[in-house]
């Protein structure tokens, strides 16, 4: 691991837990046991870092789903694997860290809409398109109507009008779109693929 895959991964430590606006150079020094001048000769700033930060994680999760998408049986059973790794990074996050990056950090929040509209929006549609080919899916389904209505789903859940964080977990509301709009989507072979996935999901 390179000096700066060190401190990005620190920084992602602390911006999981806490947040981004309320940690600081000084407080990702500490946590990484270096001095902060070593961290300036790597990224001139707060800023920077954060920017880097996000192309090194959207980075990373693209290779996930990539994998994730060669590796699955069919299309309802990479939806489930992909939720699964959502569900597992979610899990480590606070939620406060999206609303940090769109209110304080315009730059690197456009970075993570881009990936959405770019990455995230194309595997949506590819997922209803082979799904429909495998009658798993309904065929009187808009592909791109419904592709950006799974995209804004992954808006709403970290909206804290709609899902104050105190009083809903961010996994369990990802998951509940999900189901909902998987029952949506699915015809009643895709119902019984869903179910099985479902409950081998329940023995693990």
């Amino acid at each position: 691991m390179t000096i700066e895959e060190k401190i990005l991964r620190g920084a992602q430590e602390l911006v999981f837990r806490y947040g981004i606006k309320s940690i600081t150079m000084d407080d990702i020094a500490k946590h990484l046991g270096m001095s902060k001048k070593t961290i300036y000769q790597h990224y001139s700033d707060k800023d920077e870092l954060i920017s880097k930060l996000v192309e090194f994680l959207l980075g990373h999760n693209s290779e996930q789903m990539e994998c994730i998408v060669e590796q699955s049986k069919d299309p309802i059973h990479e939806i489930i694997e992909t939720m699964k790794m959502m569900s597992s990074t979610f899990a480590k996050m606070n939620p406060i860290l999206f609303h940090d990056m769109m209110k304080y950090y315009p730059e690197s929040y456009q970075k993570f809409r881009a990936f959405k509209e770019n990455r995230i929006l194309k595997m949506i549609e590819n997922n209803l398109r082979k799904g429909q080919e495998l009658n798993l899916y309904r065929t009187d389904i808009n592909i791109k109507i419904l592709a950006r209505l799974r995209l804004e789903q992954l808006d709403l859940a970290v909206n804290f009008d709609a899902f104050p964080p105190d009083k809903f977990s961010l996994v369990e509301v990802h998951v509940q779109l999900l189901d909902h709009f998987l029952h949506g989507v699915c015809t009643l072979k895709g119902h019984k693929l869903l179910n099985k996935y479902k409950e081998l999901h329940e023995e693990e």
